[in-house]
Protein backbone atom coordinates (compact mmCIF):
# COMPACT_ATOMS: atom_id res chain seq x y z
CA UNK A 1 0.00 0.00 0.00
CA UNK A 2 1.61 3.36 -0.83
CA UNK A 3 2.63 5.77 1.96
CA UNK A 4 0.86 8.95 -0.17
CA UNK A 5 -2.79 7.90 -1.51
CA UNK A 6 -4.52 11.17 -2.77
CA UNK A 7 -8.01 9.64 -3.10
CA UNK A 8 -7.94 9.12 0.82
CA UNK A 9 -6.01 12.57 1.03
CA UNK A 10 -9.33 13.86 -0.87
CA UNK A 11 -11.71 12.10 1.42
CA UNK A 12 -9.77 13.14 4.28
CA UNK A 13 -10.12 16.97 3.32
CA UNK A 14 -13.57 16.30 2.35
CA UNK A 15 -14.72 14.91 5.32
CA UNK A 16 -12.15 16.59 7.94
CA UNK A 17 -15.17 18.69 9.42
CA UNK A 18 -17.00 15.02 10.46
CA UNK A 19 -16.00 15.53 14.50
CA UNK A 20 -13.52 12.91 15.38
CA UNK A 21 -12.54 11.68 11.66
CA UNK A 22 -9.66 9.40 11.37
CA UNK A 23 -8.34 7.21 9.09
CA UNK A 24 -6.11 4.53 9.59
CA UNK A 25 -4.52 1.77 7.23
CA UNK A 26 -6.34 -1.45 7.56
CA UNK A 27 -7.38 -3.96 4.59
CA UNK A 28 -4.48 -3.17 2.48
CA UNK A 29 -6.65 -0.16 2.24
CA UNK A 30 -7.90 2.64 4.88
CA UNK A 31 -10.56 2.80 7.43
CA UNK A 32 -12.56 5.81 8.53
CA UNK A 33 -13.45 6.41 12.00
CA UNK A 34 -15.42 8.86 14.00
CA UNK A 35 -14.13 8.61 17.31
CA UNK A 36 -14.17 4.67 17.58
CA UNK A 37 -17.07 4.16 14.81
CA UNK A 38 -15.92 2.58 11.71
CA UNK A 39 -18.14 3.69 8.90
CA UNK A 40 -16.21 3.38 5.74
CA UNK A 41 -13.32 2.10 3.92
CA UNK A 42 -11.62 3.70 1.46
CA UNK A 43 -10.29 0.64 -1.08
CA UNK A 44 -8.45 0.70 -4.67
CA UNK A 45 -9.19 4.21 -5.49
CA UNK A 46 -12.80 3.64 -4.36
CA UNK A 47 -14.88 5.09 -1.24
CA UNK A 48 -17.59 2.46 0.55
CA UNK A 49 -19.70 3.42 3.70
CA UNK A 50 -21.20 1.19 5.87
CA UNK A 51 -25.22 0.57 4.82
CA UNK A 52 -28.58 -1.36 7.16
CA UNK A 53 -31.07 -2.73 5.53
CA UNK A 54 -33.24 0.57 5.30
CA UNK A 55 -29.81 2.11 3.70
CA UNK A 56 -28.71 -0.33 1.01
CA UNK A 57 -31.46 0.01 -1.38
CA UNK A 58 -30.28 4.00 -2.04
CA UNK A 59 -26.76 2.67 -2.90
CA UNK A 60 -28.32 -0.64 -5.38
CA UNK A 61 -30.60 2.38 -6.62
CA UNK A 62 -27.28 4.55 -8.24
CA UNK A 63 -26.38 1.31 -9.45
CA UNK A 64 -23.76 0.71 -6.46
CA UNK A 65 -22.65 -2.63 -5.13
CA UNK A 66 -20.51 -4.13 -2.06
CA UNK A 67 -17.31 -4.21 -1.64
CA UNK A 68 -15.47 -7.03 -2.92
CA UNK A 69 -11.84 -7.41 -1.79
CA UNK A 70 -10.86 -10.49 -3.43
CA UNK A 71 -12.82 -12.87 -5.90
CA UNK A 72 -14.22 -14.96 -2.67
CA UNK A 73 -14.58 -12.04 -0.24
CA UNK A 74 -17.69 -9.57 -0.16
CA UNK A 75 -18.61 -7.07 2.61
CA UNK A 76 -22.07 -6.84 2.12
CA UNK A 77 -22.52 -3.96 4.29
CA UNK A 78 -20.29 -1.39 2.83
CA UNK A 79 -21.24 -0.28 -0.16
CA UNK A 80 -19.83 1.89 -2.94
CA UNK A 81 -20.47 5.57 -2.92
CA UNK A 82 -21.84 6.93 -6.04
CA UNK A 83 -20.12 9.39 -8.26
CA UNK A 84 -22.86 12.00 -7.89
CA UNK A 85 -22.46 11.63 -4.10
CA UNK A 86 -18.13 12.03 -3.96
CA UNK A 87 -18.58 15.03 -6.53
CA UNK A 88 -20.84 16.80 -4.30
CA UNK A 89 -19.27 17.78 -0.43
CA UNK A 90 -22.39 18.48 1.18
CA UNK A 91 -24.50 15.21 -0.15
CA UNK A 92 -20.93 13.23 0.93
CA UNK A 93 -21.40 14.26 4.56
CA UNK A 94 -25.11 13.42 4.65
CA UNK A 95 -24.08 10.33 3.63
CA UNK A 96 -21.67 9.71 6.12
CA UNK A 97 -23.18 10.93 8.84
CA UNK A 98 -25.96 8.56 7.91
CA UNK A 99 -23.41 5.69 7.51
CA UNK A 100 -22.14 6.51 11.49
CA UNK A 101 -25.48 6.81 12.77
CA UNK A 102 -26.10 3.32 11.22
CA UNK A 103 -23.10 2.09 13.44
CA UNK A 104 -24.56 4.11 16.33
CA UNK A 105 -27.24 1.80 16.33
CA UNK A 106 -25.34 -1.46 16.71
CA UNK A 107 -23.55 -0.36 19.54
Amino acid sequence: MPKHDPFAEDIDDRLASLDGYRRRAMFGGHGLFQHKTFFGIVFRQRLYFRTTPATKAKYAAEGMGPLRYDTTHTMWNYYEVPATVLADGDRLHEWALESIASRAEDE
